[in-house]
């Protein structure tokens, strides 16, 4: 084991973060965001303030030669008071794109969430260290994967030996957009997230905006992906206007095309990927808005339900069987003058049988073994020979 003057603290700064598009300095060092400044101040949504600051698919990469790494990080946790208790956020080190090890950071700020009012209060705590140690010795990749679901200050990168920022591994950009899905509700990890899963069979850098609660269609959202670079880039439209009963289809229709024309804006020629909702038998033909199931929350398990009534959709009202319809035909409407744009039906990811094999254990979001399979078909669909984000293609 070295000394301690043996180790060398390393300023985390941009370029050894990948996946976040802004980094904000704070007391204790920097806080990664996923949305740029002036997208965030375009909305003050406490819920958005919490997904995008959640760091899913970001990553401190750096090649080192050392055997021991250390990250001092002051993590933020929600926890809901009358609700079942949510799993820590946890840290993966993965060197040379393999996953070596994984834990939670000890300290931090919790912040408590009244189920019943919405309130906030927030009890800080102190930074916490995490440690990997017995790396190979050798020049070596290496990646820690902040936690996909809790916000974390990063404080301090120290390692026994000199670090330097990874290379250009000219692998491709790919730049999502989604819901918690792909935020990675219910994953058990940050790798196990489907984006992840699905890029590192794809052999592509991830930028993951996938925004819990939060994929509205909000032009701010399409602004900021008209201006990051990406090579492919995909759009995973539906559940959260259904369980947020956000808009009619009369409006829903001219956002996506709003939506698919600022991209375009930035992204003239790249592969762009539309892809309609995962199977969600609450909301397939219930409109919402969705709503805690309280006889889940009585049994000590999180749960969530329709509230919506079937027949308003003769009203407009959108379920996922609308906007698939939907959403195909946008794509179709527009490949004549659009040849780089495609369409993928989200049951082809997770549809009615993997229901029945894997089904969603609050109603709404997969678990990690759904997350694993939908990453895996997502990349047997999209980057193999003949799928839209198929290098030939890009």
């Amino acid at each position: 084991m070295p000394t301690p003057h043996a180790w060398t603290t390393t300023p985390i700064t941009a370029d050894l973060v990948r996946g976040a598009l802004d980094l904000e300095t704070t007391e204790h060092g920097v806080r990664p965001h996923r949305l740029p400044a002036w997208a965030r101040a375009q909305c003050p949504d406490p819920q958005l303030a919490m997904a995008e600051a959640q760091p899913s698919g970001v990553r401190i990469a750096f090649r080192t030669a050392a055997t021991a790494v250390e990250l001092e990080a002051v993590p933020t946790r929600v926890v809901y008071t009358g609700g079942p208790p949510r799993p820590q956020g946890v840290y993966e080190l993965v060197v040379d794109g393999r996953r070596v090890d994984g834990a939670a950071a000890p300290g931090g700020t919790t912040v408590a969430v009244s189920m019943a009012t919405g309130a906030r209060e927030a009890r800080p705590g102190p930074a916490g260290t995490l440690r990997f140690a017995g790396l190979p010795d050798r020049v070596k990749d290496v990646e820690i994967w902040l936690p996909h679901n809790e916000t974390t200050e990063l404080v301090a990168l120290r390692t026994d030996a000199p670090v330097e920022p990874l290379p250009d591994r000219g692998r491709r950009v790919w730049l999502h957009h989604g819901s918690s899905i792909s935020h990675g509700s219910n994953a058990a990890a940050p790798t196990g997230i489907w984006p992840a899963v699905a890029a590192a069979r794809g052999g592509v850098e991830l930028v993951n905006l996938g925004l819990g609660g939060s994929a509205l269609l909000d032009p701010f959202t399409a602004r900021t992906m008209r201006g990051t670079p990406a090579d492919l880039i995909s759009l995973k439209i539906g559940i959260n206007l259904v369980n947020l009963d956000l808009m009619r289809l009369r409006a829903f229709t001219p956002a996506v095309h709003g939506f698919l024309d600022t991209i375009r804006e930035g992204h003239p020629s790249a592969p762009l990927l539309v892809v309609s909702p995962l199977y969600c038998p609450i909301h397939e033909d219930t409109p919402g808005p969705g709503a805690f199931d309280l006889d889940a929350l009585r049994a000590g398990r999180l749960g969530f339900r329709a509230t919506g009534d079937p027949a308003e959709r003769a009203a407009g009202k959108l379920t996922l069987t609308v906007i698939r319809e939907e959403l195909a035909r946008i794509v179709a409407q527009r490949q004549a003058a659009d040849p780089h744009l495609s369409y993928l039906d989200g049951l082809d990811l997770y549809g009615p049988d993997d229901h029945a094999e894997l089904p969603l254990p609050d109603a709404l979001h997969p678990d990690a073994a759904a997350h694993r399979r939908i990453g895996e078909r997502f990349a047997e669909r999209v980057f193999a020979s003949g799928g839209a984000f198929a290098p030939a293609r890009g």
